[in-house]
């Protein structure tokens, strides 16, 4: 797969030698206290890298977790994720290293995750579930358009506890309706 890009992000196949940056991302605790899994010790991080670099090999892949970088180089920032949720439905996820929060990395990694998904992938529904405390991922999907549909009652067990998740959804034609930016078009 060619890397896709945005505003401010690459989005790039995932390589092993990313292993520094991907371990600083999941053995951070102020991340991972956001995600579905607990923070990752460095052979942890490379079982699960070398299976994300596995994963994309395959012919009929079954997802795209994919290394998000900047623009002007090649670190690994974060990373965001679709994964199959159904007929033509895949779930985003994503997450920023906690040094590069609030500049905007997340939104338009996930604004160029919704165009592939609902351009060369062909899927009807992207959907998201958050954290209820999680007030950032939950503006990002906002002002990307999802409609919020319920919380789902201990949906992920992480750091010792069952947590529950707010479900945001957008279907293909609402992105249809929406700007490149993510806005209703006038």
């Amino acid at each position: 797969m060619d890397s896709l890009t945005g505003d401010l992000t690459t989005l790039r196949e995932f390589r092993t030698s990313d292993l520094e940056d991907y371990l600083a991302i999941v053995s951070d605790d102020r991340v991972t206290s956001w995600m579905s899994f607990d923070s990752r010790d460095r052979a942890e991080a490379e079982k699960a890298l070398t299976a994300i670099v596995e994963r994309a090999a395959q012919d009929n892949r079954p997802d795209y977790l994919l290394a998000v970088t900047r623009w002007d180089d090649d670190k690994v920032v974060g990373f965001a994720r679709l994964g199959p949720t159904g007929v033509k439905a895949v779930h985003l996820g994503y997450a920023i290293h906690a040094d590069h929060w609030g500049r905007g990395y997340a939104t338009d990694a996930s604004r160029v995750l919704l165009r592939f998904a609902f351009g060369p992938l062909g899927k009807h529904r992207v959907s998201a579930a958050i954290g209820p405390d999680n007030e950032a991922s939950i503006a990002v999907v906002k002002r990307l358009g999802f409609s919020y549909e319920g919380r789902i009652r201990h949906h992920v067990f992480t750091n010792g506890e069952w947590r529950d998740s707010l479900l945001y959804s957008l279907l293909e034609h609402e992105y249809a309706d929406r700007s490149p930016d993510g806005r209703p078009k006038p």
